[in-house]
């Protein structure tokens, strides 16, 4: 087949429009042309009067090799590439051993599924539970019902991502095509089939919950086991001077887990395992993450502004928005984690903290508009001296706006106008906030570092160029945010083990290896195949 590339059509084509451009553009007769799929399809939105659909199709046609040679200079039209995923390794048939997948977020699912795939029957440990009952725990908090530290929004069967837009779009570099076979996967387990071809395919949170179930349910019809509310207490280590061979776990239950292969697939927030890591010597840095706020503003006012008179367009859908400023001060804001007609939800995991994060349905029609607006932090500059540093910042931040939220779970708030001009909220505007348990109005600039405040402020009137509105003073932040990823990366090498533990492989967003949904199916797979390939069934 031939992949064409950059096809542009009117957003009110009709149907036969694309096989025209496809024809006029071979410049073959309709005859030759035998079947048309659409890889991918997103839009061009620069000129909001003459909105641009842009496909990438692969065709089916007779003269497939002429063609070929006669556009052997036009980039935009090449041979389909083979994105079929392939194993790597077929387990022995008879294992005297299984791996393990600490983690059942992503990049544990993944991991685990390709592992059961490949025959390996893996054993799946995750400290939270299976996702329905986590449903229920979450839902409850967010009703004003105690937090369970161990099942969240954080923690549980489908890991932080299941609270989320579920979106499904990365900037990875993904030459062998992993991404294909994560969205493949969601497709199998229920997944909309729209996500194999729209520009920036999402799911939503609701139909994520059976999909993370189906998904679990093939792993053990593989043969893989899935035990919930099992939390790793310790890892049993052989070795002296740094280096290590990794020989069992020991779990919350009391059991002793002999081991030779893990996969280490922890969220951002699994602070404790971190540290309990790090006390017995697995190799641990700082690394840099972001700060700040959620913002909202009406979704209806956001779709003006990016689509004009196309907006409400159902192929267009809610508008999202990437937003960057390089400050004066040397710093970086932006926009994180856009969810169109989605809410501001409850992420905390740990008791007398607030965290906030975003999430959006499948239908995306909320009436407000989300985004975190953070600041990128470094450790050489914000948290140096301790690997765990980050940690404890994010920790401090966390309690202060436990505190300015009236310590009951409420979130600190603030209009954006009050905040730009340095007082305090008393009342709201338009724009009611979308966080539960609720809001608590105050000064923002208290629950955060000077230079977060003094950048934001700088950033957001910048941003209000690009999307007039964006600085309205009766949109609201509520704070604070400090989960965009993971505070530390645990080192592996090219094999993806741990550079000082043997039968380590730490992966996805906890390790400080993705970031999101996709990326972390992505490294999943990828650790799961280096496992494979060095497995040794030796007991």
């Amino acid at each position: 087949m031939l992949r064409l590339t950059d096809i542009k059509l009117p957003l009110d084509h009709d149907d036969s429009a694309l096989p025209q451009a496809i024809l006029q553009k071979l410049g073959v007769p309709a005859e030759q042309l035998l079947d048309i799929s659409v890889f991918k399809r997103g839009y061009d939105a620069r000129n909001k009067r003459d909105i641009q659909l842009i496909y990438t199709v692969d065709v089916e046609v007779n003269g497939q090799d002429e063609l070929l040679e006669k556009f052997a200079k036009d980039t935009q039209v090449r041979l389909t590439p083979d994105m079929t995923y392939k194993f790597v390794a077929q387990a022995p048939e008879n294992l005297n051993h299984r791996p393990v997948v600490v983690g059942l977020g992503p990049c544990g699912i993944f991991a685990a599924l390709i592992l059961a795939q490949m025959g390996y029957k893996p054993i799946v440990l995750e400290r939270g539970k299976a996702v329905r009952e986590r449903t229920k725990d979450t839902f409850g908090f967010w009703r004003k019902q105690p937090l369970n530290p161990e099942s969240n929004v954080q923690f549980g069967e489908g890991g932080a991502g299941t609270f989320s837009d579920g979106k499904l779009y990365s900037q990875v570099k993904d030459r062998k095509h992993y991404g294909r076979k994560v969205l493949h996967e969601f497709v199998a387990a229920g997944a909309p089939e729209e996500i194999l071809y729209v520009s920036k395919p999402h799911i939503g949170t609701f139909k994520l919950v059976s999909m993370v179930e189906k998904m679990r349910q093939q792993i053990i019809d593989l043969g893989g086991e899935i035990r919930f509310s099992t939390r790793v207490e310790k890892l049993d280590l052989e070795g002296e001077n740094g280096e290590f061979t990794l020989k069992g776990l020991y779990l919350s239950d009391g059991e002793y887990l002999a081991c030779k292969q893990v996969i280490l697939a922890l969220g951002h927030s699994a602070r404790d395992t971190f540290q309990s890591l790090y006390d017995q010597g697995v190799y641990i840095e700082a690394k840099p993450f972001s700060i700040g706020f959620r913002i909202e503003h009406e979704q209806s006012m956001i779709d003006q502004c990016r689509f004009g008179d196309n907006a409400g367009n159902p192929i267009l859908g809610a508008a999202d928005y990437k937003l960057v400023h390089h400050c004066k001060n040397g710093r970086t804001v932006y926009s994180f984690c856009m969810c169109p007609g989605g809410t501001v939800v409850a992420a905390a995991s740990e008791p007398g903290r607030v965290v906030t994060n975003g999430m959006s349905q499948y239908s995306r029609h909320e009436r407000n508009a989300n985004s975190a607006i953070v600041v990128g932090i470094t450790p050489e500059q914000d948290y140096p001296g301790h690997p765990l540093a980050g940690i404890e910042l994010q920790r401090r931040l966390e309690e202060m706006a436990y505190q300015a939220g009236g310590e009951n779970y409420n979130a600190p708030g603030q209009l954006i106008g009050d905040f730009l001009a340095g007082k305090p909220s008393h009342e709201l505007g338009e724009v009611t906030p979308s966080y539960t348990p609720g809001v608590t109005l105050t000064d923002l600039s208290k629950v955060v570092p000077d230079y977060v405040s003094e950048a934001i402020r700088e950033a957001i009137p910048a941003f209000d160029r690009q999307i007039k509105g964006f600085a309205k003073a009766d949109g609201t932040l509520t704070g604070v945010e400090t989960r965009t990823s993971s505070p530390v990366c645990i080192k592996r090498g090219k094999d993806y083990q741990s550079i000082n533990v043997k039968g380590l492989y730490p992966a996805g967003e906890g390790a400080g290896y993705a970031g999101g949904i996709w990326s972390a199916g992505i490294d999943g797979i990828r650790v799961a195949e280096a496992l494979a390939m060095a497995f040794d069934n030796q007991a």
